[in-house]
């Protein structure tokens, strides 16, 4: 089995969101990422990134959102160019994971037009509640079509441990992540939002975009117990992590 992280976008935020203290008007440059996960069974994207028409036109796609999280990227830097270096195009890939339906984790899901959505129950509930649009839930995004296969807790994709999506809310009520085990470079904790930076974590602190504060605290304290059993956390926007990751076609085995 292969994993292979490909860049998704890139956006401009307030600091403050992350954190605590910082001044009103600093912002911090996150990127956006998908993970690819080749197994003999399938390919999996865990995530599909930010769709490219926002690098032109981002209030056109998101709206009111665009003020709050500023694109930076160029379309190159979105996802379908990063997967085919990779070697693969949209119809080679039979799941989609979204870690959670905010617009820079499934921008992209329409492209993949063979594949499996797969995405938490609660997750989808929280998407069709009325006025979703102003917690993030854009319907351009997850809403177009497309079945969508609804994941209730923990969930062995294979059937062999190799990928096991797990619960992690607090970000949102859906959040989830998933555990990457292989052979060599050994096992990846695919976090996405459940913990966005490095620092949020260590720190025990919350972000200001959470859902739910004691689920967050909860799922920091889920993830540090896989940490110690010996996994690689892989953040959802730590740009300093993102930096020394093996990136597009440079993968782990």
């Amino acid at each position: 089995m292969k994993l292979n992280f490909l860049a998704a976008g890139r956006l401009r935020m307030k600091k403050s969101i992350y954190v605590a203290g910082a001044d009103r008007e600093e912002t911090i440059d996150l990127p956006v990422s998908s993970a690819l996960i080749r197994h003999k069974q399938g390919n999996v994207l865990f995530d599909t990134g930010c769709h490219p028409s926002v690098v032109a036109d981002a209030e056109g796609r998101w709206g009111p959102l665009a003020k709050v999280m500023k694109p930076m990227m160029r379309t190159d830097e979105t996802l379908l160019p990063n997967l085919a270096c990779t070697g693969l195009g949209p119809d080679d890939i039979d799941i989609v994971v979204n870690s959670h339906f905010h617009p820079d984790h499934c921008g992209c899901n329409q492209f993949f037009r063979k594949a499996t959505i797969l995405v938490h129950a609660k997750e989808i509930e929280a998407a069709k509640e009325p006025g979703a649009d102003t917690a993030g839930y854009l319907k351009a995004d997850w809403d177009y079509g497309a079945a969508i296969e609804p994941v209730n807790g923990e969930r062995d994709l294979f059937g062999d441990a190799s990928l096991v999506l797990l619960p992690l809310p607090g970000h949102t009520p859906g959040t989830m992540g998933a555990l990457v085990s292989l052979d060599r470079d050994g096992q990846f904790l695919l976090a996405s939002d459940a913990v966005s930076l490095r620092r949020n974590l260590d720190a025990d602190a919350v972000p200001r975009n959470t859902w739910n504060v004691e689920q967050q605290l909860n799922t920091f304290a889920e993830v540090r117990r896989i940490e110690k059993s010996g996994a690689t956390v892989i953040c959802g926007h730590d740009d300093a992590q993102w930096q020394g990751l093996r990136k597009g076609g440079d993968g782990y085995e």
